[in-house]
């Protein structure tokens, strides 16, 4: 069926006509505009202090941060901690060319295979596409450098993310996926699925008792790429090899890079 047959079908439950040319006018410009609602003010602090609320934000729903200097640390960091959670050292992780380039090979006990995740598979690495300081959520769109499953079925999930890509608010973080998903065919498009995640899988549904892993992963860690000198905290000096990103830096207007053309 298509959209104009589903809308059809809408409006004539609704016993409705099409929209008179006044109220279509409005409805697409508030499409185009991508209009701004009220953005809390604990997100909008200097870098560093941005940086730090999402980590505490992380830590308050369950999940782990361990921050690493450069992207050349990741795989020693991921095989640390598999240690430390007694997990056996083998994962699957995504076919990202960021991933694809860390020095794997520098943990050869590491068992690393590149794919979606299957239900037999413990543990999965996944790259974030970008992070939301105010709550401390992931954004994890869909695409075939980023499956899905890697997000739901493995019981411990760990995240890649850059320091760059961590905004302060949920509108920053749809400014860059407006910015960096375009084709010349559509002009702009989103991913079939944006999930956010905000801590590990949990629910106390049943006699309100909190259980970790209800739906999804049990456990949530971030490994945080200090490639933000502005985010840095004293000691890490900031962006190290692999440090490039795609897209404009967090802090900055998406749109403004871009020209202008949404659940976890």
């Amino acid at each position: 069926m298509s959209r104009d047959a589903i809308l059809g079908a809408i409006r004539r439950g609704l016993r409705r006509g099409p929209l008179p040319a006044d109220q279509a006018a409005m409805l697409a410009g508030r499409l185009e505009r991508h209009p701004r609602h009220l953005v809390p003010a604990r997100s909008r602090v200097p870098r560093a202090e941005q940086l730090a609320l999402f980590v505490r934000n992380v830590e308050k729903e369950f999940g782990t941060v361990e921050r690493v200097p450069d992207a050349a640390a990741v795989p020693a960091a991921i095989a640390d901690y598999l240690a430390a959670q007694n997990l056996p050292a083998r994962l699957v992780r995504a076919p990202h060319p960021e991933l694809d380039a860390l020095p794997w090979a520098a943990r050869p006990m590491l068992q690393v295979e590149a794919r979606a995740a299957r239900p037999e598979d413990a543990v999965s690495v996944q790259h974030a596409f970008a992070a939301v300081a105010e709550t401390g959520t992931l954004v994890l769109p869909s695409a075939p450098e980023r499956p899905t499953t890697l997000n739901l079925l493995p019981d411990t999930a760990i995240v890649v993310l850059r320091a760059r890509r961590v905004v302060g608010a949920y509108e920053e973080a749809w400014d860059l996926l407006r910015a960096e998903h375009r084709d010349a065919a559509s002009g702009g498009f989103m991913p079939r699925n944006v999930m956010l995640v905000t801590g590990p899988s949990r629910s106390a549904d049943i006699e309100q008792t909190l259980e970790l892993g209800a739906h999804g992963p049990r456990r949530l860690h971030v490994v945080l790429i200090e490639d933000d000198a502005a985010a840095a905290p004293s000691g890490h000096a900031g962006a190290g090899p692999g440090a490039a990103m795609h897209g404009p830096p967090a802090g900055q207007d998406a749109a403004a890079a871009a020209p202008s053309p949404h659940e976890g």
